[in-house]
């Protein structure tokens, strides 16, 4: 299993996780993708929808 994924949206890097304690932490690749820098997912699918929602308008930071 892999420790470091790149996130794609619609063929544009958004950012990549790395493993981290308690799942994946998010690297903004680009401006848009800065609600998501820092945070902390469960695996790297859920930070690729989340990045997605952001794109369709359908993410909150309490998401």
């Amino acid at each position: 299993m892999s420790d470091t994924y790149i996130i794609e949206v619609s063929s544009h890097a958004a950012g990549i996780v790395i493993r981290d304690r308690g799942g994946f932490r998010f690297f903004a690749a680009s401006h848009r993708f800065n609600a998501l820098e820092g945070q902390v997912f469960r695996s790297a699918r859920e930070a690729e929808r989340a990045a997605i929602r952001l794109v369709s308008g359908e993410f909150s930071a309490a998401a």
